[in-house]
């Protein structure tokens, strides 16, 4: 049943809007940046992970905060794949500096954010976007370019969503970081600004 909703549905409709919004370059990207947002409010797996992530944690993580995090890496994805569509360029210019980035923030965030990160990743770039946003870049590449640029061109956007949440969810962790030593500093420079010199008396 999933499969033919896909073959009549999903394919075909992605594919027609990406034909439509291929008119304008810069609608095209912004279109993609939004239905990457939207995207992964749909994909069920998204949710299950929020869910375990904040029970696991304790509420550390929360569900709400992992889900701006993907949806923000996922519409990032989608609008990057949209601008490689119109200026046709290699995709390792994302994916080479995409995993460096990626890699370097594994060494500064703790470790759970890092597996957070990658099964998010793997989750992110579920069948939602193998089924819609997969046709829908086709669809543009196609009306954009040529058919027989497709390959070259329009293939690489699941690449593209399973690497961005990897930058997003560790730079949560990053913030997280940030959050607790400014913190930190905070409460030290008021214990330290306090009166030494204050008189209590003790009845």
């Amino acid at each position: 049943m999933f499969l033919s909703a896909v073959e009549f549905g999903f394919m075909p409709m992605g594919f027609k809007i990406g034909q439509e919004m291929a008119e304008n370059n810069t609608v095209l990207i912004i279109f993609g940046f939004v239905i990457g947002l939207v995207v992964v409010l749909a994909e069920p797996a998204v949710h299950v992970l929020n869910r375990q992530v904040e029970d696991i944690t304790g509420g550390a993580i929360k569900r709400r905060s992992m889900l701006i995090a993907l949806s923000i890496g996922v519409g990032i994805s989608i609008g990057l794949a949209m601008i490689r569509v119109i200026f046709k360029f290699s995709l390792l210019y994302y994916l080479i500096p995409g995993y460096l980035v990626s890699l370097a923030l594994s060494f500064f965030v703790p470790k759970i954010y890092t597996a957070i990160a990658f099964d998010s990743g793997g989750v992110a770039s579920g069948p939602l976007t193998s089924s819609f946003i997969l046709p829908l870049v086709i669809g543009a590449c196609e009306a954009i370019n040529d058919v027989s640029e497709v390959m070259s061109f329009a293939f690489g956007v699941v690449a593209l969503v399973a690497m961005t949440p990897l930058i997003t969810i560790q730079a949560l962790g990053f913030k997280a970081i940030v959050t607790n030593k400014v913190r930190e500093k905070l409460v030290l420079r008021r214990i330290l600004s306090a009166d030494d010199e204050q008189i209590i008396n003790f009845m």
